[in-house]
């Protein structure tokens, strides 16, 4: 039966965790899903109804729950960007460790934006043309690693969405050599002949610190590590154009990556063996806890009040 605790999961930091206000968007999501008669919204509706905790003198943890893992899943989506910023965060300090010399520089490669219905293609052709980029002698040269993840904006007012990719380069010094260095301009220009666009598009490029620790490089890889779609952009008081948004996000996202690495953040990924836990939306932090070592405690999904409340078996 319930109890009357309200679950309050906070982080390190101090700051509570949106449990509630990602599962209220999460059961939104599985209503459109139903209306749009797709058939995983029943498998969504379920997802993190039932959440087993640790707890301890440091808080509450994480420890047992079950998640549909759908790619605009709102609760999902927001384990996803947790899980993804750990992991980078975990390759940049050993690639640091190895590069200390590197530089890092912030990419992002924009175009005009795709109308309805044209969505699912334009990915699949900036995909092929990225790795066409990386691809050039120019670009190749002094690049040592990267890691590339793709957002998508709505547009509602004209109807389309804005596609644009961020990447994390990691280069060698020379690359700010004479000769060697690739201005805005350049990269535009390289974008457009991989893109094969008749319109020289936008391009914004920028260095990072080469310091693991500064801010200008964590919030890089935030950014790269983000949701890829806000499900603020698909979940409106506008239903009817909602519905219309999201059956084509659905079929443009299918079988679509969130994050690419290459090089050497690559190479690094696969020692520390991240991708073999790649669906694990539990331990985003890497860390696991033996329940057997502390006190648990179990938050269920109530209607009623329209939060997770503690369950007493």
């Amino acid at each position: 039966m319930f109890g009357d605790e309200i679950l309050v999961d906070k982080a390190k930091n101090g700051k509570v965790r949106p449990w509630k206000e990602k599962k209220l968007a999460n059961l939104t999501y599985a209503e459109y899903l139903q209306i749009l008669e797709i058939k995983k919204a029943f498998r969504v509706k379920k997802c993190g109804n039932l959440l087993t905790f640790t707890k301890s003198e440091n808080g509450l943890k994480l420890y047992q729950t079950w998640f549909c893992k759908s790619r605009l899943c709102p609760l999902c989506a927001w384990r996803y960007a947790m899980k993804n910023s750990y992991e980078l965060s975990s390759i940049l300090d050993v690639f640091y460790k190895r590069y200390p010399k590197s530089r890092f520089l912030f990419l992002t490669l924009t175009e005009e934006n795709a109308k309805q219905g044209e969505l699912k293609e334009t990915l699949t052709k900036m995909n092929r043309s990225l790795y066409n980029l990386f691809k050039y002698k120019k670009v190749q040269k002094d690049l040592l690693g990267y890691v590339r993840s793709t957002e998508i904006t709505v547009n509602r007012k004209e109807k389309s969405f804005h596609q644009h990719i961020h990447i994390l380069l990691a280069v060698s010094p020379t690359y700010f050599n004479k000769g060697r260095y690739l201005s805005q301009d350049d990269w535009s220009k390289l974008w457009q002949k991989a893109r094969k666009l008749d319109y020289k598009p936008v391009v914004n490029i920028k260095t990072v610190s080469d310091s693991k620790k500064d801010k200008s490089l964590v919030a890089s890889a935030k950014e790269v590590a983000k949701y890829q779609v806000k499900s603020s952009d698909y979940i409106t008081e506008d239903v009817e154009s909602d519905l219309e948004f999201l059956k084509e996000l659905e079929k443009a996202l299918f079988h679509k990556r969130q994050l690419s690495f290459g090089g050497e953040f690559k190479t690094i990924r696969k020692e520390l063996k991240l991708e073999e836990h790649e669906d694990d939306l539990v331990h985003v932090d890497g860390e696991n806890t033996s329940a057997a070592e502390t006190e648990k405690i179990i938050f269920l999904w109530n209607n009623e009040v329209k939060n997770y409340v503690n369950w007493i078996e």
